[in-house]
């Protein structure tokens, strides 16, 4: 059991250091409106990380099924949505963590249950 909960906690954390990382490197606020190719690059990043933190769930969980990674997603769609509750400003970071990077978390951990099934 523990070892679940680690796995989730581990992933949601590749997750978010990685978004800080990109906000603070790139000095861009994230509740203010930014150019389309800033967001473009956010969107390739942050689907990149979302996956990676899926995969992580599935190495530190060793499990074979997705329940974990649905978990994840949940997570971070309510991180997300409380972010935006509470935040005043533009909303577009919390909006893309909601609607593309928490699903695509599952994505990281298919493909790691995929590379598992098919040795």
């Amino acid at each position: 059991m523990l070892r679940k909960i680690l796995s989730v906690v581990a992933g949601y954390m590749v997750f978010a250091i990685s978004s800080v990382l990109l906000f603070n490197l790139s000095h861009h606020h994230p509740h203010q409106d930014a150019p389309l190719n800033f967001k473009l690059i956010t969107v390739a990043y942050g689907v990149f990380f979302s996956m990676l933190a899926g995969l992580v769930v599935q190495l530190i969980a060793k499990q074979k099924n997705l329940n974990l990674n649905y978990i994840l997603t949940l997570l971070m769609f309510l991180l997300a949505g409380i972010s935006m509750a509470l935040s005043s400003g533009s909303h577009w970071t919390q909006i893309f963590a909601m609607f593309i990077f928490a699903p695509v978390s599952v994505v990281g951990g298919y493909f790691k249950i995929k590379s598992v099934v098919d040795k």
